[in-house]
């Protein structure tokens, strides 16, 4: 008797879960959670791609810097 039970209510968990698929109530959450979940890649994906310009910028000032001193140093040994 208790499997009759069980196999009633897994129906009934099975008919709960297709209803609720098919409601619009569900589907435009589904929807609103895809969107919100989309924006947030693109926000993190900006943010990772304005750091690594950042990066970028700082790197190259470094390499600014330092061809800079490597010219003064040319510069001075072909002065001595």
């Amino acid at each position: 008797m208790s499997s009759a039970n069980d196999f009633a209510a897994i129906n009934e968990a099975i008919d709960a879960y297709r209803s609720l698929m098919v409601s619009e109530e569900f589907r435009e959450y589904v929807r609103m959670r895809e969107k919100a979940e989309l924006r947030e890649l693109y926000a993190l994906n900006r943010a990772r791609e304005e750091a690594r310009a950042e990066a970028d910028k700082k790197w190259q000032s470094v390499v600014d810097e330092k061809d800079a001193e490597i010219a003064e140093l040319r510069a001075k040994l072909g002065n001595a």
